[in-house]
Formats: C-alpha cells, sequence, structure tokens
C-alpha cells in the first residue's frame, strides 16, 4: 500500500476510535477526578510500556495544568523493588497498598485489558475504597473492563490504535477540567 493510502486510512481509523466513545463517560471520568480533588485526595494513574509513559504525562498535566494533585508510579526503583520482591503481576497491588488512601482515585491503563499487575492493582485499589477508572482495548470482554467504576475501552486490537486513543482520551479530560469550571 502506497503512503498516499496507508496514512489517510490509519489516521481515519485513529479518528474512528476516538470517536467510539460516548462523550458523556468522558464527562464522568472528568467528574471522578474533580471529586477526587475536591475530596483532598489524589489521582494515582499506572500503566505498562507506553501506557506508562501516559501516566506519567498525564500526571504531569493534572498537577500542573489542572492544579489537580496526581501520582504516578514510574520510578524504576519502586517498580524493580516491588516486582523482585512482590512478583512483577503483584507490584502494582502493592504500590498502591503503599502509596494509595481510600477516596483517592486510580487509573489504570492496560492497551489489552489483561495485563496481570494492573488487574490485581484494579482489585487492590477496589478493596482499598479507591474509585477505578480502567482504560483499555482489544477484547471488549477483557478482565480490566469489568473492574472498573467506569470502564473506558478502545474498540481496536492494534496496540498503537488503543494507546493512542487512550492518550487523546485523558488528554481531552485535562483540557475539560482546565477549561471547565466545576
Amino acid at each position: 500500500m502506497s503512503s498516499q493510502r496507508y496514512f489517510p486510512n490509519y489516521f481515519e481509523t485513529i479518528a474512528e476510535t476516538i470517536n467510539g466513545i460516548d462523550p458523556e463517560a468522558l464527562e464522568r471520568a472528568a467528574t471522578m477526578v474533580r471529586q477526587a480533588h475536591h475530596s483532598g485526595k489524589k489521582v494515582i494513574l499506572a500503566g505498562n510500556g507506553g501506557s506508562a509513559a501516559m501516566a506519567s504525562h498525564v500526571a504531569v498535566d493534572l498537577t500542573k495544568t489542572a492544579g489537580i494533585r496526581a501520582i504516578n508510579f514510574n520510578e524504576a526503583d519502586l517498580l524493580t523493588c516491588f516486582a523482585n520482591d512482590y512478583g512483577y503481576e503483584h507490584w502494582v497491588a502493592r504500590a498502591l497498598g503503599f502509596y494509595a488512601d481510600p477516596g483517592d482515585l486510580a487509573v489504570l491503563i492496560s492497551s489489552s485489558g489483561a495485563s496481570q499487575n494492573i488487574v490485581n492493582g484494579a482489585e487492590q485499589a477496589s478493596a482499598m475504597g479507591l474509585a477505578v477508572i480502567s482504560l483499555s482495548g482489544f477484547s471488549p470482554d477483557n478482565p480490566l473492563r469489568r473492574l472498573g467504576d467506569l470502564n473506558l475501552w478502545a474498540a481496536s486490537d492494534s496496540y498503537n490504535i488503543v494507546e493512542m486513543t487512550h492518550h487523546v482520551w485523558l488528554l481531552a479530560i485535562v483540557d475539560y477540567l482546565t477549561e471547565t469550571d466545576g
């Protein structure tokens, strides 16, 4: 396929996936972030790989741009220590156990929705009384999608399409929070 066809088709697929969400779901996510903030709580973001990078970006933008306290678990020493001591599949849950407070909001991101460390983190967050927003893609019945209080699902089985969609949705939420009163 020539670039004259590939790139327009690719961008059309991304646009369709981004627009495949009900805007009310994004508004509800923004409301959950705002409620945590107004209650004096924090937003905790976690993911793997590209989703971890996204979690870092969004945490910084929530804090700097929207004035909402947000953290992420991307410190190499934290991740490697907890993964070594508790197993990779448990490190997010254990980090939440140490850093989260009841009433915080966990935003957990897994393109496949099947990353065991993120699934275990969602279960831990719920057990601790945290609200959970999950972001996933791939199978509509993936494990993570069943665990959040709000589940934002990208209808694609391509990692890059799902990650780009999640990133746009999350940054749109940051911009919405920055530009609206509430």
